[in-house]
């Protein structure tokens, strides 16, 4: 089975792009399953599918590397705007598109001189501290600067919904921590019924900060939109950043630029990059005993 796609990036959070614009493949998870593994396949942080939608200009369905179906990835979703741009599959500046948390508006940014694609600004929807939208096991009806002991150690997180549950977590330095061990325990703690993003935050001025990210489903990844976004929701609620201003988060793979507005409406701009296209040839499975 030949499977065409293509490889984009936003920030560093990588993507593999299926048009389903004709139909959808039969089984997407087990396909981001087998697609996804860094040096034995393609390689990627998911799989991306565009499709036609009946309320949007179209629609986008992101599935984990380990083919779990995510509810928004903001990094993907720009990517979705310039694929369909780019093609001329869909003209309209702004766009819309259908995701599992809602439809979202996006804004293609061009240079003047030559009409060149340079960002998108994606309007993210509400970020809420509810701990039910999250969701988050609270004595209390929010998760805002609260004790929580993971791994042995008591942390202080604050838990914001955006779309997607997503745990911040400020601290001195991110580039010290051990991800690969704090990341799952984090992700699989029981206070959170539907595993949980966690994102490692310093804070390097009222408009500036610096972030890893820790997804769920699929590691530790160069960046996230959402948790991003998460991010600088948390430092405005806990007062480091203000309202209305414009916030540079430094990730591994780059930089977004995410504004909150008092009424907690949240909007992200940054890169899109299409990489390469390829083929991916699906072999079948062989059956037990063939080989003997």
């Amino acid at each position: 089975m030949n499977i065409p796609f293509v490889k984009m990036q936003g920030a560093g959070n990588d993507y593999i792009y299926l048009d389903c614009f004709e139909g959808e493949p039969e089984d997407p998870a087990e396909l981001a399953r087998v697609m996804s593994p860094r040096h034995t396949s393609v390689g990627a942080d998911g799989l991306v599918l565009i499709c036609r939608s009946e309320v949007a200009d179209a629609k986008m369905r992101m599935f984990n590397a380990d083919g779990s179906e995510g509810l928004m990835c903001g990094n993907a979703i720009r990517c979705v705007a310039r694929y369909l741009i780019d093609r001329e599959m869909v003209l309209a500046n702004p766009m819309t598109i259908e995701t599992r948390s809602g439809v979202k508006t996006i804004r293609i940014t061009r240079r003047v001189a030559d009409g060149a694609f340079l960002s998108a600004t994606v309007e993210m929807g509400r970020a809420s501290f509810a701990a039910a939208d999250v969701p988050v096991l609270s004595e209390g009806e929010e998760f805002v600067d609260a004790p929580l002991e993971v791994a042995g150690t008591a942390w202080r997180a604050t838990c914001v919904s955006m779309g997607n549950p997503h745990c911040v977590i400020f601290v001195d330095d991110p580039r010290a921590l051990d991800l690969r061990a704090l990341g799952p325990a984090f992700e699989h703690h029981p206070a959170f019924p539907e595993r949980v993003n966690t994102e490692f935050v310093r804070v390097l001025g009222e408009d500036e900060l610096e972030m890893r990210v820790w997804e769920r489903g699929s590691g530790e990844t160069y960046a996230c939109g959402t948790g991003a976004c998460a991010a600088v929701a948390a430092a405005v609620r806990r007062g480091y950043c203000e309202f209305g201003e414009r916030v540079t988060v430094h990730l591994r793979g780059g930089d977004l630029q995410i504004s909150v507005r008092s009424d907690w409406e949240v909007e992200m701009s940054g890169p899109a990059e299409e990489v390469y296209e390829g083929v991916y040839h699906r072999r079948e499975p062989l059956p037990p005993g063939a080989l003997l």
